[in-house]
């Protein structure tokens, strides 16, 4: 009688020693934005070579909306800079195996994208090469949003 009592007092124990932890904590998930930097800008009619410190300009693209924000606090007038602060719809399309970008409805130029860097080219455009156009290389920040 003591073995069978030994024997179940232990599988009392040892099943009710087990447990499945319903409290565990996981992290918040975190948000990352990415902002793009105008941090150069050459090329154009008079052969431009312009650089700006990084968040003078940034452009945040909502991938979801096809909305292009822009932040514009250059003060130089003389430096060509693109775009206005605003809001702006853009599109990408693909024509060759090249990507195209368009701002309002008119196509800005062919843009490469890579790690860290966006390149939009105004003089390589979907329906040929375009004449004087500039080129405005980005840099990549991000923001994490928890």
């Amino acid at each position: 009688m003591r073995k069978h009592f030994l024997t179940v007092l232990f599988s009392v124990i040892i099943l009710t020693s087990c447990s499945v932890k319903n409290d565990t904590q996981l992290p918040d998930p975190q948000i990352i934005i990415v902002h793009w930097n105008l941090v150069e800008v050459t090329g154009g009619v008079v052969g431009a070579d312009h650089t700006f410190p990084l968040e003078t300009i940034v452009w945040d693209f909502n991938e979801i909306d096809l909305k292009l924000t822009v932040t514009n606090n250059n003060a130089d007038d003389t430096k060509e800079d693109a775009l206005t602060s605003g809001t702006y719809p853009y599109s990408v399309t693909n024509a060759n195996g090249k990507t195209y970008l368009s701002i309002t409805g008119n196509e800005f130029g062919r843009f490469v994208v890579t790690a860290n860097k966006l390149v939009i080219d105004q003089n390589d455009l979907s329906q040929g090469s375009g004449a004087d156009g500039y080129i405005y290389t980005f840099e990549k920040t991000e923001e994490i949003v928890n």
